[in-house]
């Protein structure tokens, strides 16, 4: 009997456990999204935003660039000079439309890159001085102090005046001036971690200081970096939009939404859309990212995410009446 059961093939469970393990993980955070229905509209509304971003160019080929002075400054909403130009025309007689497709391509272009490399960089100096303390935490706080004591939008002005304002160095200029914001917050969260008990029990049982800081600190802290970086977006691109409209950002013939902005304040009073249009997807995306950081903040609190489990209705009883759910 016991040969018969020896001879049974008995296959490997790792990869059958782990797939559904991710897929509930998935559909749980998907169920917590769902049930905040503004956290859903500005998840929404960002996916919008990402997917032109990356097709939009593609699918209006040259409309952005292509000139008819017959149709310059057309007003919007008017589909007698064709789709298109549904948002109206520039002085030029480009399509606006096109061009607010482009410009936000471009936009993305600058903040997501300086938010990556500055979270990247600012978080890993950050957790390795909290852990290690001593002269690593001093030497990592007093770098960001003396860059934080500079004004960041300032700063940027300076330092692109001096250079030529190219993209690369838009990116270079924010992601220096927003290392500090990273680095302050890993290095608390990460200082406070390495003294607690399951960081002492790897540690005496020899794991090495970086193993420790990957396996232990990372995944604790990655909650509150993400939060931030979603923040950060928001000041990155409004940055970005206002160094493009004082005119030492993104300059012609790339164009940005700030640019557009700044192009079109000199014909408020008679084509008002140029600079409308542009500064309300800076205003849309930017309350966007924002309400999905205040969802992300509340998710990843397991004292909080109670709240995005209840239903809306239920939860706004509870909280006017203050009684029990």
């Amino acid at each position: 009997m016991s040969t018969q059961i020896d001879q049974i093939p008995v296959k490997p469970t790792t990869a059958i456990v782990g797939e559904p393990t991710k897929q509930r993980a998935t559909s749980k955070w998907f169920r917590l999204l769902v049930n905040d229905r503004v956290a859903t509209a500005a998840a929404v509304v960002l996916g919008f935003v990402f997917l032109t971003a990356f097709f939009g160019p593609l699918l209006m080929g040259d409309l952005a660039t292509r000139i008819d002075l017959d149709n310059s400054n057309q007003a919007p909403f008017t589909l007698s000079h064709g789709w298109a130009n549904i948002l109206g025309t520039d002085p030029l007689g480009r399509s606006m439309l096109a061009r607010l497709v482009v410009a936000c391509q471009t936009t993305l272009s600058v903040a997501i890159p300086a938010v990556v490399i500055s979270a990247v960089v600012g978080s890993a100096i950050g957790m390795w001085a909290g852990y290690h303390r001593g002269w690593r935490e001093t030497l990592a706080m007093r770098v960001a102090d003396v860059i934080m004591s500079f004004p960041s939008l300032l700063l940027a002005v300076v330092v692109l005046y001096v250079f030529s304002p190219s993209a690369a160095n838009i990116v270079l200029v924010l992601a220096i001036t927003r290392i500090p914001v990273y680095l302050r917050t890993a290095r608390a969260e990460s200082a406070e971690l390495q003294s607690r008990l399951f960081v002492d029990a790897a540690r005496t049982f020899g794991a090495s200081a970086q193993s420790i800081i990957w396996r232990h600190v990372v995944p604790i802290v990655l909650p509150t970096l993400l939060t931030v970086a979603t923040l950060d977006f928001c000041y990155v691109m409004l940055a970005e939009s206002s160094l493009s409209f004082l005119g030492i950002g993104i300059q012609p013939p790339d164009v940005s939404w700030g640019l557009m902005v700044a192009q079109g304040r000199t014909y408020l009073h008679t084509a008002w859309w140029l600079s409308f249009f542009p500064g309300l997807a800076i205003v849309i995306t930017t309350v966007a990212a924002t309400i999905l950081a205040a969802w992300a903040r509340i998710a990843t609190d397991p004292a909080q995410r109670w709240r995005l489990t209840v239903p809306q209705k239920r939860l706004a009883k509870f909280t006017k009446t203050g009684k029990a759910l």
